[in-house]
């Protein structure tokens, strides 16, 4: 099933070229005081929004995907954990290219770890992305997320994929330059994530997934999440040996070789199989 939020706070179930307004799904959620709770709602709930979703589905209103606003089909997530350098192809160009190390050893993954993201970088495709940092290389990087369903700690990489709720695609910015990864990667906009969510049990080999990133129509990434260095099941094994992943934790599984600047103007397409098409526009932040 593919889910989206759009327009004003709408929940849609996506078939085709149309998305169908669902909204009323989410009335089945808990009402919530404070304090919040530290996990996203709605994909605490996910199995019973898609029930309502199909009981609601043939009566409700159909919408064409084109004019739609998108926003980020998880509006809630606790944290935003990334990995660094998790294809053979970009670490080797990373440590080539000065504009991307910035003189700064680039480490394997294995070594380095993980980092996060600050919530507060995260966006709808629709919001686009606002480039800070002018006088700076400002860099894109497509990426398959894995949206976390149950929660927990240290969890094996045996059981990992039960731990999945859905996949999503994501777009990744980057300021370059000498400080950590996760400061250059939290501006405001840097976290891209749509344009829906797809339930896992729509995608049964996400390490299998080809995908790919434009720009003005440039082919500037391609690539499959085979060549993942630390896959998803490993993924979430390291990460939940460090804290506790909640429901709607939003894991970036990492960028191919092609990273390459944008400038305001330009138009960044990604393209996931199983997923679809993300369409981002660049503008400045001033």
């Amino acid at each position: 099933m593919k889910i989206a939020r759009f327009d004003d706070n709408r929940l849609g179930l996506v078939e085709g070229d149309q998305v169908k307004d669902v909204t009323a799904a989410l009335d089945i959620l808990p009402r919530v005081g404070y304090p919040l709770p530290l996990h996203d709602p709605l994909i605490a709930h996910l199995d019973a929004v898609c029930a309502e979703i199909r009981r609601l589905a043939p009566n409700a209103q159909a919408l064409p995907l084109a004019g739609r606003t998108w926003l980020a089909p998880v509006a809630n997530p606790g944290k935003i954990v990334a990995a660094p350098v998790n294809y053979q192809k970009h670490l080797d160009e990373a440590r080539e290219q000065v504009e991307i190390h910035h003189n700064n050893q680039v480490i394997e993954i294995q070594k380095i770890g993980l980092f996060l993201k600050a919530t507060s970088s995260l966006v709808g495709p629709s919001a686009g992305v606002a480039i800070e940092h002018l006088d700076r290389r400002n860099d894109h990087e497509a990426e398959l997320v894995v949206i976390i369903g149950q929660g927990g700690r240290n969890i094996s990489r045996a059981n990992a994929m039960r731990h999945v709720a859905a996949y999503t695609s994501g777009l990744d910015m980057t300021v370059r330059g000498p400080e950590e990864r996760s400061l250059r990667k939290s501006v405001d906009s840097y976290s891209v994530l749509g344009p829906w969510l797809v339930t896992a049990d729509e995608i049964p080999h996400p390490d299998q997934m080809d995908f790919s990133l434009h720009v003005n129509g440039e082919l500037r990434q391609k690539a499959n999440t085979r060549d993942l260095i630390l896959d998803i099941p490993h993924l979430i094994e390291f990460a939940s040996s460090f804290y506790t992943l909640r429901t709607g934790d939003l894991l970036y599984t990492g960028t191919p070789e092609g990273v390459a600047q944008v400038h305001p103007g330009d138009v960044i397409t990604t393209s996931f199989v199983g997923i679809g098409d993300m369409t981002v526009a660049v503008r400045s932040s001033k």
